[in-house]
């Protein structure tokens, strides 16, 4: 009964098209914000910041970016991964060999690679679409593996393809506690999460949507599919890039092309599909069930009195994921961010029946 709009009248254009315009869902929004900055520092193990947090803000920030590309252009890609490494190894390098770049101006350069990267096997888009684009994003999981595996120069001649970051630091402030990393990331998927709101509200983002649900359609009011698919490619890349400069800085220190493999790429397709597709708020909900659906399946048999081994909890794990799949595919195709959506338009009608 509190969640209704009754009396909060729009007296502009710019009031009525706010990204929350419902007073009570801007208030939940500054709670969420204010528990985030201010209760989790405060309260937060160590651990809960390394193992969980961190793991969840970067992943959420990767789909985002792959959300924009497969959720709202409808563009299928499955070399996540492989932007998510050119994005890690280009901040590495710029800052091996400009170590005079704060690390901030590191990690957008490294999606700003990423970006080049990514409009480069874009292109194919242009001509191929649904499988055969798959199978073409799918190349360049193979060609960056192989490149900072086979190319000393991208690795600081490292032997192994293995590379490590450390003495972080930013605008003077070092980030070596879990905290201080926590905060960072915080910082940095807040801003990316509301410029990515912003986009696909805007102009570029209803060309985006025109071409995931008609490319020809789209293209005979005007749209240039051309421009809509390449940018989606670019905003998307970049995004996941600096996911990956975070990923490899901030939560491994250390790290080989093997952290950005295929199933990498898999992992972030499956928190889109689970959380929904064409939703902001549905890649943070996909990256909390991936992150904690491992913790989830290794505590509680342990608190039943049920312990399981390793491998066959990771056997679990993956049978979950396939069936949630299938099931979000055939039932609910908007994931979780539509269970959310429907949630609220039943709280805003309670008691009365819908």
């Amino acid at each position: 009964m509190f969640y209704r709009e009754n009396g909060q009248f729009k007296t502009s254009y710019r009031a009525d098209q706010q990204i929350f315009p419902i007073r009570q869902d801007r208030v939940f929004m500054l709670l969420v914000l204010a528990v985030a900055f201010l209760a989790v520092p405060m309260l937060a193990s160590d651990y809960l910041l390394r193992a969980i947090l961190i793991p969840f803000l970067i992943l959420s920030l990767s789909a985002i970016g792959l959300n924009i590309l497969v959720g709202y252009c409808g563009q299928i890609s499955l070399g996540t991964g492989a932007f998510m490494a050119v994005g890690a190894y280009a901040a590495f390098n710029f800052g091996v060999r400009f170590p005079f770049l704060p690390l901030l101006v590191q990690v957008l350069l490294g999606g700003l690679c990423a970006t080049i990267v990514g409009v480069i096997f874009g292109i194919p888009s242009l001509r191929i679409r649904g499988l055969y684009l798959a199978v073409a994003t799918l190349a360049a999981q193979f060609f960056v593996d192989w490149a900072f595996l086979r190319i000393p120069f991208l690795t600081n001649y490292s032997a192994s393809g293995s590379v490590s970051v450390a003495n972080l630091q930013v605008f003077g402030f070092p980030i070596q506690s879990a905290l201080s990393r926590y905060l960072f990331c915080l910082s940095v998927v807040a801003v990316f999460a509301l410029l990515a709101k912003n986009l696909v509200r805007g102009a570029i983002g209803r060309e985006w949507m025109a071409i995931r649900d008609m490319d020809v359609a789209a293209s005979v009011i005007g749209i240039r599919p051309m421009y809509a698919k390449l940018t989606a490619f670019a905003v998307s890349s970049f995004i996941v890039g600096v996911a990956g400069a975070l990923w490899g800085y901030l939560h491994l220190g250390s790290w080989e092309p093997l952290a950005f493999s295929l199933e990498r790429s898999f992992q972030l397709l499956f928190m889109v599909i689970i959380g929904g597709l064409g939703s902001i708020v549905g890649s943070f909900f996909g990256a909390a069930f991936i992150v904690l659906l491992p913790v989830g399946l290794n505590n509680i048999p342990h608190m039943l009195g049920l312990p399981l081994s390793v491998d066959t909890a990771s056997h679990i794990e993956h049978m979950i994921f396939g069936g949630l799949i299938v099931f979000f595919l055939i039932a609910e195709p908007h994931g979780l961010a539509k269970l959310w959506s429907i949630a609220k338009e039943k709280l805003r009608i309670w008691p009365f029946p819908h």
